[in-house]
């Protein structure tokens, strides 16, 4: 089995592949603070829930955009899982042509979702991933990454404006029966989802128009479905996109 590792803002998503499905899969949150140890014995722990040992792991392939909690990962992995994981960067080999004006600015996510739409939906392909960031990314049918969009997350902006309005609550994000609310929390519920599904298919067009063709939209990310659901210019929604491709990229690098 491959051990496969996401590490986001705010969450680390792991995921089991037997052969190239995915068998299993966890989230944990995102704690910088973390030792080596507390984070072996969890990913022990998730195997031991599994039924399955350290001695099933094969390898290990690691994705990540937070720096500091990295020293404690790969620490972990190898004192726990006794491999020495392979860590996705803007040089690791995907079969991706980075267009940005510096790739090493580029996001290992970024990389790696590009990596798996390309392989299971063929391009052009629009990324559109909901996580602590809103990101969108462009690539062409030959694999030239062209670039993309940052937009703030969902709960962040939400969170934002719950510090900076004083008599505004913090709400459960959850689509509204209606898009005018009759209340305060039906208000900030239609702006954070029909808000952000609008922004959604603004983007996606204005790119689709720079890109010239016709472009498959594919979603991922924790709030990938609330948002789709309402975003006209979704094509699907494929949550496991990252941990896919950390595997298809496992197959690019691997030693035999």
């Amino acid at each position: 089995m491959i051990l496969v590792i996401d590490v986001g803002n705010t969450n680390i998503s792991m995921g089991l592949f037997n052969d190239d499905k995915l068998v299993l899969d966890w989230r944990i949150v995102t704690v910088s603070e973390r030792t080596s140890d507390e984070t072996g014995l969890l990913i022990l722990q998730f195997f031991n829930y599994a039924g399955i040992t350290k001695n099933d792991i094969k390898d290990v392939i690691i994705s990540s955009v937070v720096p500091p909690v990295m020293y404690a990962l790969e620490l972990a992995v190898r004192k726990y899982v006794y491999k020495d994981p392979l860590v996705v960067s803007a040089t690791t080999k995907t079969g991706i042509n980075i267009l940005y004006d510096n790739p090493l600015e580029v996001g290992a996510d970024r990389i790696v979702n590009a990596v798996a739409a390309l392989n299971i939906y063929g391009g052009p392909i629009i990324i559109v991933d909901f996580g602590t960031a809103t990101t969108f990314c462009a690539i062409t049918k030959n694999g030239d990454y062209l670039g993309g969009v940052i937009c703030p997350g969902i709960k962040i902006s939400m969170d934002a404006l719950f510090a900076k309005a004083a008599k505004l609550p913090r709400v459960e994000l959850a689509r509204p029966n209606r898009v005018i609310g009759k209340n305060t929390v039906e208000s900030m519920q239609s702006g954070a989802v029909f808000g952000y599904a609008g922004q959604v298919d603004y983007i996606v067009s204005k790119i689709k128009a720079e890109m010239g063709e016709d472009v498959k939209v594919i979603a991922t990310g924790g709030l990938a479905r609330l948002i789709a659901e309402e975003a006209k210019s979704i094509d699907e929604i494929n949550r496991k996109l990252t941990l896919e491709g950390l595997k298809i990229i496992y197959n690019m690098n691997r030693i035999n």
